[in-house]
């Protein structure tokens, strides 16, 4: 399982769920890197906004990162809005069989605009943010993900202890080429 892509709407709990996951990965004595919006924003697609071909262009980047660093054997985690289908099926297409595994952190709006940790829901409200991601811009919601985390009513830790049940029983049902567990 090189690479577990966490997609959902912004605040909807993506990067602490990641964050979580990678420590617990980490702590079974696995490889890891995380990449995320934050990181990759502030270096590699510095030079990239918010419109929707910017979009493109960083889960593009992003996708290709991520292939470069499971070719060189560590578990991928990719935490992004990644808000159109199209750009998660092209990250796909870049891994080979059950090498990705799409995770959809799955908040209702109304939730994820109460949280708000940065204000972001509330600038684009008022207009400061344009292109925002639930509000005039689409997310389009994974059909059918490997994983569908559901996060109203669990902790983030009860989310992740859910996410390595299910990667753990798909390991145990599709054959992983590593076969370990976590």
């Amino acid at each position: 399982m090189p690479l577990i892509a966490l997609t959902g709407g912004i605040a909807s709990g993506k990067s602490t769920i990641a964050n979580l996951l990678e420590k617990k990965l980490h702590a079974a004595g696995r490889h890891t890197y995380l990449l995320d919006g934050d990181n990759v924003r502030h270096g590699l697609n510095r030079d990239l906004g918010f419109s929707d071909e910017d979009r493109v262009e960083n889960i593009r980047r992003v996708g290709e990162v991520a292939r470069l660093m499971a070719d060189a054997g560590l578990i991928v985690i990719v935490s992004f809005i990644s808000p159109f289908k199209a750009d998660r099926k092209l990250v796909r297409d870049m891994f080979s069989g059950n090498e990705f595994m799409e995770v959809f952190v799955d908040t209702p709006l109304e939730e994820c605009m109460r949280r708000d940790p940065k204000g972001l829901y509330a600038r684009a409200l008022k207009g400061e943010i344009t292109n925002f991601t639930g509000l005039d811009s689409p997310y389009e919601a994974p059909v059918s993900p490997e994983i569908h985390v559901e996060t109203m009513g669990l902790s983030p830790e009860e989310a992740v202890d859910r996410l390595i049940d299910r990667i753990n029983q798909r390991q145990s049902s599709e054959g992983f080429a590593d076969g370990a567990g976590i």
